[in-house]
């Protein structure tokens, strides 16, 4: 027995001492976008004196020092039901990955079986039929599979990347709800913030059709006058109810991010009337900072992990799998079963080889086009991400460069309306002059308010092209479940 024992150790430790892993080591290829040295450098809008090339905080929204907005979005990284589906999605997947991995572990099992059965006799060489017996089928078994050729090991490798993808998928998930929440708070702040200052206006035109009543009534100006400004007046009061809805649009979705009914959301809790703005200029980066940064970059580099190591699981198949193993039980008549003749046990290799003419080799191929793709992809998200950020920063440098003109327009238009107020007063001027005088600062207020709506939106755009939050928003959500 000691004999037998050494010669199946010896016939085995080849084998040991030979295990290698078959496949591609994955590395991120020297020719990814990734790789590249345009994409690590500065943005082509930086020199703006709107941003800076400062990191951006993980907690970006807090640039805006309101509280109320800090608390919203704390409320939507714990209540979104956009969040909570990820984080599901994560669990499976690491889930899956302890599935992998608790292949490599050895494996046991139990077996009992308990019949009454009539056996064949032919069975037994007997031309006879034996006796009808209670049998019994007791056992234990234990097997461990050797993995020679790295296959465990690769589907190991794979599904812990797949986790890590799903990981970054969830961090872009609080992106997104972070960002669109900002959004939507900004949008009522602005919808509130013109809905003033349309009103304002409003109210300057309707005492300018009052005053051309009068003036035409005595006949010292056009009777059309009257009319054409009742017409200014309707169009103007025609431009209310778009920024009412605009800014119900917002409260709603501020509720649905917040995981909430609209009837649930009091309107108090989320109303402002003046755009959050920021007293510096925005923290932007880099492009290096921007690649580490996105979520969406790391998922798509972990998906491309995952599958290189598939085609080290797909190539594993082309080699023999070898497993050690130990069984011991009983078998025989029920009333017999204990004794020395039902005792069985056996311990032993088994080796199993599929000759690779049942598709291995097409099956390889598959997976490393799949890789090939997965690169692309890598690669797709890189670009999208530099392009979403300039595309962004563009948009907000020029929108900000607006708000400036808009701003000097402004101060002047206040200016003339006051040296008109002025001339009236001093009986200089007549009245008509200004109203067209405070009607043309009202108008500029409105366009430069609507400036200012879309300065605040672009920086969101801005901040969400970056990939920043899902830091911060981690350490919250795991705050509030301690």
């Amino acid at each position: 027995m000691i004999a037998l024992r050494r010669l199946w150790v010896a016939s085995i430790s080849p084998f040991l001492f030979a295990c290698t892993t078959v496949g591609p080591d994955y590395k991120i290829p020297d020719n990814a976008a990734v790789r590249s040295q345009q994409s690590q450098g500065r943005f082509t809008a930086s020199e703006h004196a709107s941003v800076s090339g400062d990191l951006a905080p993980d907690a970006w929204w807090r640039l805006y020092e309101d509280e109320r907005l800090d608390g919203i979005v704390l409320q939507a990284l714990k209540a979104n039901a956009d969040i909570r589906v990820a984080m599901a999605n994560l669990r499976r997947a690491v889930a899956a990955y302890h599935e992998v991995e608790a292949e490599s572990l050895p494996q046991g099992e139990f077996r009992g079986k308990a019949e009454r059965a009539q056996l064949s006799g032919q069975s037994f060489l007997q031309t006879t039929q034996p006796p009808v017996f209670n049998l019994g089928d007791f056992g234990l078994g234990v097997s461990y599979l050797i993995d020679l050729f790295g296959k465990l090991a690769r589907a190991d490798e794979a599904a812990l990347a797949a986790a890590q993808a799903s990981e970054a998928a969830l961090d872009s998930v609080r992106i997104a709800v972070v960002a669109h929440t900002v959004r939507a708070y900004v949008m009522g702040c602005a919808a509130n913030h013109e809905l003033e200052v349309a009103q304002h206006q409003l109210e300057i035109q309707e005492r300018a059709v009052s005053t051309t009543r009068r003036l035409a009534d005595h006949g010292r100006t056009d009777p059309t006058a009257p009319i054409r400004a009742q017409v200014q007046a309707d169009l103007l009061r025609g431009t209310l109810p778009t920024l009412r809805a605009m800014r119900d649009e917002a409260h709603f979705q501020l509720a649905y991010l917040l995981g909430k009914s609209p009837a649930a959301l009091p309107r108090e809790e989320t109303e402002c009337h003046a755009e959050p703005s920021i007293s510096r200029p925005l923290p932007v980066g880099d492009g290096a900072a921007l690649l580490k940064r996105r979520p969406d970059i790391r998922q798509a580099e972990r998906e491309l992990a995952a599958a290189t190591a598939r085609i080290g699981v797909a190539t594993a198949d082309l080699y023999p799998s070898i497993s050690i193993g130990a069984s011991a039980g009983l078998t025989g008549i029920m009333r017999d079963l204990g004794s020395g003749p039902t005792a069985r046990w056996g311990v032993g290799p088994l080796l199993t080889w599929n000759f690779p003419t049942n598709g291995v080799r097409p099956r390889i191929h598959g997976r490393e086009a799949e890789a090939d793709a997965a690169l692309a992809r890598f690669d797709r998200a890189v670009l999208k991400a530099l392009q979403e950020t300039e595309t962004a920063l563009s948009a907000y440098t020029n929108a900000q460069q607006q708000v400036d003109a808009l701003r000097s327009a402004t101060k002047q238009a206040e200016e003339a309306a006051r040296h008109e107020r002025a001339r009236y007063r001093a009986g200089r001027s007549p009245y008509l002059a200004q109203l067209d005088a405070e009607r043309t600062m009202a108008d500029t207020s409105l366009a430069l308010a609507q400036a200012e709506s879309k300065v605040a939106l672009k920086q969101v755009d801005l901040f969400l092209a970056l990939g920043g939050g899902w830091q911060s928003s981690q350490s919250a959500t795991s705050s509030s479940h301690d």
